[in-house]
């Protein structure tokens, strides 16, 4: 996703924030200056560096290079046989989940026993083709925005939404390894949607101990790595982010930390000035929720270096892997 589109308004100015980010900062330069050593010595070392949020505007999904629900070049842009290493070309459409029934499956014993955590991967591939019904406003709380989006992709044509449900089906697995009980906002199993306060709508009734909201951006090349969203304290109409934003902080701290770890990327050179951390107030996934929720976005598909990863199978599982070790550390406290 990136940030022209409903979910995701363009940032302003950006100004280094103070306070409670500062503890942001203190608890993740021991991980991240691992990963991000790792990552020099590699020679992945973040594209021109660019500190800029600034992308392009032809997007019409969270993402700012994606483009707009139901404009001819959304409709264009179905997967191609972008590079992976799954071994086979993607599908421009899922039929159903990779897992027949997985997320219905018993959970395993395990430290996670009794835990929910829900997983809401980003979007949906069919999105594309229901401009109508995506482009429908909803109320998320302080204001009205689109249901949804289509989400950006490669400049290859690996879209957001596979991208999304690969690492979802993928950090499934291995939470229900550890016990817990997943749940999916969608699994590739209709159509379109749902849109964003049914998202949020789903967390809630499962009463989830925690909810993720895995994305991709689609920003400017040069921008590089990743970083956790937050939601801010939202009190406004029907928003009342209050009582989570402490356990939302914890639960994001934890799977930033990981995820350097496990990944090697390094937080975003471009939003949250190096922690990995961003504070959203305009987002109706996290406005909307009464548990604890973070949304990742896992790097940037629009920079060649972000999407060589993010199009490889390997790195994916990395991905998923720190994203559950960081909901591992969350729930066990």
């Amino acid at each position: 996703m990136s940030y022209v589109g409903p979910d995701f308004d363009p940032p302003g100015p950006r100004r280094s924030r103070r306070g409670p980010m500062t503890v942001a900062v203190a608890a993740l330069v021991p991980g991240a200056l691992v990963g991000w050593l790792v990552w020099q010595a590699v020679g992945d070392s973040g594209g021109g560096g660019s500190t800029s949020a600034t992308s392009t505007t032809s997007a019409g999904a969270p993402g700012a290079s994606s483009a707009a629900p139901g404009s001819a070049s959304a409709a264009a842009r179905t997967p191609s046989a972008s590079g992976t290493d799954d071994g086979k070309p993607p599908s421009s459409t899922f039929s159903g989940p990779a897992t027949p029934a997985a997320s219905d499956l018993p959970a395993a014993a395990g430290p996670l026993k009794g835990k929910v955590v829900v997983i809401d991967p980003g979007h949906n591939p069919g999105n594309f083709q229901h401009a109508a019904d995506i482009n429908r406003k909803v109320n998320i709380g302080t204001n009205w925005k689109e249901c949804d989006t289509t989400g950006t992709s490669t400049n290859a044509g690996y879209t957001e939404a596979r991208f999304t449900l690969d690492v979802a089906r993928r950090l499934r697995t291995l939470l229900q390894q550890e016990g817990a009980t997943v749940k999916f906002t969608q699994d590739g199993d209709r159509s379109w949607g749902p849109c964003v306060d049914e998202r949020a709508r789903i967390g809630n009734d499962a009463h989830a101990d925690a909810v993720v909201s895995i994305h991709a951006d689609g920003s400017a090349d040069g921008n590089r790595g990743f970083h956790v969203i937050l939601p801010a304290s939202v009190h406004s109409g029907g928003a009342d982010t209050r009582a989570i934003v402490a356990p939302s902080r914890d639960l994001g701290e934890r799977i930033a930390g990981n995820f350097v770890r496990d990944t090697g990327s390094a937080p975003s050179n471009y939003i949250g000035g190096g922690t990995g951390l961003d504070v959203r107030s305009d987002l109706g996934g996290l406005n909307l929720s009464t548990v604890p929720k973070v949304f990742i976005e896992c790097g940037n598909m629009r920079d060649s270096k972000d999407a060589a990863l993010l199009t490889s199978g390997a790195w994916r599982q990395k991905a998923a892997r720190g994203i559950s070790e960081g909901i591992v550390s969350f729930l066990r406290g």
